[in-house]
């Protein structure tokens, strides 16, 4: 087995691809959005004697203020139940951490729970993290069903409310234009006020949209009024046949409205146009959590219908005893932000 860094775009993503759960979050684009951050990004792939891919895991070198860590955002992709292949891909980046002064390792697999998956987890000297990497419980749509299908599934009041959007005029477009950006982390900001969450910075929406448009895996999805006011846009990103709901906002009309839904039901259509099979709606929040800041929009997500798939949470491996503090700190700030 010999474990190196993949340089080149076109190897990695030929690598990638060979994983059912390959995801945006391990993707060339990903790294590279990472990189216009300033951020340094390490690619590393393991294979056999044959120089068949064993495994891989797109690591970037997160910087704070209580020290830098390791982060693998929806990895390594691998064959969990090897475990010399796991061994191998978890040591060099081990070394890569420690190379670079990081206090730990974080990670969440793109792996469904398992008693058997945390088992493995651990036995790697990983516990779980304080603080979410990335979502960890998504609802996610089968796009191989039939419109009509899809709309059975709905609750009734979504499938009524996608319907009143096209009496009421309400019209639906599918945008790649960056320069449409101001106005939707404009709506950002007013939405993050409303539900008193830190937002992502303007530059942090902007280089992301920008690294995969150049490969053409994003788009908004915009609902407006008869009269062109805007009621909702969603920021999308299509990779490996799955469209993810990453970001969305609404404005003040939308309450009233059923701008939401009509754009949820566009953005349905233009990722089975693309072929994909999964409508990812990314994070929702645990049906027994009711005061969970995220509960309203859950409840939206969740009357589309589709199944629960619930990842293994993020977990971390420390690399210095330093790393215990970030450990309480970070707990600490998980308890006053109610996540």
């Amino acid at each position: 087995m010999t474990v190196r860094l993949i340089e080149q775009e076109q190897e990695w993503e030929s690598l990638v691809g060979q994983y059912a759960e390959a995801n945006f979050l391990q993707s060339w684009a990903w790294g590279e959005f990472q990189e216009s951050l300033g951020k340094q990004v390490f690619r590393v792939a393991a294979f056999d004697d044959n120089q068949v891919i064993l495994g891989l895991a797109e690591g970037i070198l997160e910087p704070a203020k209580r020290g830098a860590y390791l982060a693998i955002y929806g990895g390594p992709l691998l064959d969990w139940t090897n475990k010399p292949v796991l061994d191998a891909i978890i040591g060099t980046l081990k070394e890569l951490g420690k190379q670079n002064n990081c206090l730990f390792i974080r990670f969440r697999p793109q792996q469904l729970e398992s008693s058997e998956l945390r088992n493995t987890v651990e036995s790697l000297g990983a516990k779980p993290s304080p603080m979410h990497l990335t979502a960890d419980l998504t609802l996610q749509l089968d796009l191989t069903l039939s419109d009509e299908e899809l709309m059975a599934a709905m609750r009734k009041n979504h499938r009524s409310s996608i319907r009143k959007a096209d009496k009421l005029g309400i019209t639906t477009t599918v945008s790649s234009d960056p320069q449409e950006m101001e106005e939707f982390y404009a709506h950002q900001l007013e939405l993050a006020t409303r539900h008193k969450f830190v937002p992502f910075s303007k530059e942090f929406f902007t280089k992301q949209f920008e690294a995969f448009l150049k490969r053409g895996e994003v788009s908004f999805i915009h609902s407006r009024t008869a009269e062109g006011e805007l009621l909702a846009s969603a920021f999308v990103i299509f990779y490996n046949s799955e469209a993810v709901y990453h970001y969305g906002v609404s404005t003040d009309a939308n309450r009233s409205l059923p701008g939401s839904y009509a754009g949820q039901w566009r953005a349905i259509q233009e990722a089975k146009a693309r072929g994909c099979t999964r409508y990812n709606f990314w994070g929702i929040a645990p049906e027994d959590q009711p005061n969970h800041r995220f509960a309203g929009v859950s409840l939206f997500k969740r009357g589309f219908g589709g199944m629960e798939i619930n990842y293994l949470p993020s977990h971390d491996i420390p690399l210095s005893n330093k790393y215990y503090l970030t450990w309480f700190f970070e707990k600490l700030r998980k308890k006053m932000r109610k996540l």
